[in-house]
């Protein structure tokens, strides 16, 4: 694949680094332009994915440690290890706290971030797919069955390109969160994100090498599980929520109903 793009001054610009920062500036970009549909200041939007970015690698990074303290070295402290758990919460902590501290519905920056969450998890996996990162899937005799001779983690076998499924896949939920956006409360947005995204994830891992950890499960699809679990119950709490039906006037139906008024009343 293509783990370096470009050198500048010999210094290599690697295309794993370069999809994160992409990933960053894209969803800060929607998350902007979702805080401003629903009254909240977008520079604050960018100030929340910028900060859950920084503490998400921070928590990817110790959770990569403590998961090989049996193995730990220089390479393992440093280097492009990462796991995407720790990165989970560690974000999730952030915005949560960031939320609290200025004051803003949790419930609604929870919705607004569903769509932009699922695009720049798509472009992320981008960069893993161009580095060949080796979280590829099982060998394939599948016509888009692809080797990583060149990536980061090298195999010479055709295998499933499982980083551009999951790439699509994630574009793919960010469509339907668009659509079922203007439907849904805020809550629901993004209990539908974690049911698609967990989703997902369950039935990726079948045809990735993972380890099997309980149930017959690897543990990302035990994150899926309880992600498509989490879901469903904030879509279920979001719907039987008292005064959830009641619509929400917008300038043009205020508009229509002026114009609809007898004249001289």
């Amino acid at each position: 694949m293509w783990p370096e793009l470009f050198s500048i001054f010999g210094i290599g610009v690697q295309s794993y680094g370069v999809s994160k920062a992409l990933a960053l500036l894209v969803g800060a970009y929607l998350l902007g332009r979702a805080f401003t549909s629903i009254g909240y200041d977008k520079e604050l939007a960018h100030s929340i994915a910028l900060w859950a970015t920084v503490w998400g690698f921070v928590g990817a990074k110790v959770y990569f440690v403590l998961a090989n303290l049996d193995n730990l070295s220089l390479h393992v402290l440093g280097g492009s290890g990462f796991v995407w758990y720790g990165g989970l919460v560690g974000g999730t902590l952030t915005v949560v706290v960031m939320t609290h501290r200025h004051g803003l519905s949790l419930t609604k920056v929870a919705g607004a971030m569903a769509m932009p969450l699922s695009v720049a998890y798509g472009v992320g996996r981008i960069g893993c797919f161009l580095s060949g990162d080796g979280t590829y899937g099982k060998p394939t005799d599948l016509p888009w069955g692809m080797a990583f001779p060149n990536g980061t983690v090298p195999i010479d076998v055709p295998v499933h390109p499982v980083p551009l499924y999951e790439s699509l896949g994630a574009f793919a939920i960010a469509g339907v969160l668009v659509v079922v956006g203007r439907r849904l409360p805020s809550l629901a947005v993004f209990g539908m994100y974690l049911v698609l995204s967990g989703t997902a994830r369950l039935l990726f891992e079948f045809i990735r090498i993972n380890d099997r950890v309980l149930f017959g499960l690897t543990e990302a699809q035990l994150f899926g599980v309880a992600s498509i679990a989490l879901g469903a119950l904030l879509i279920g709490a979001a719907v039987n929520r008292p005064g959830r039906a009641v619509p929400v006037a917008t300038p043009a139906d205020e508009a229509a109903d002026r114009a609809a008024e007898p004249v001289g009343r």
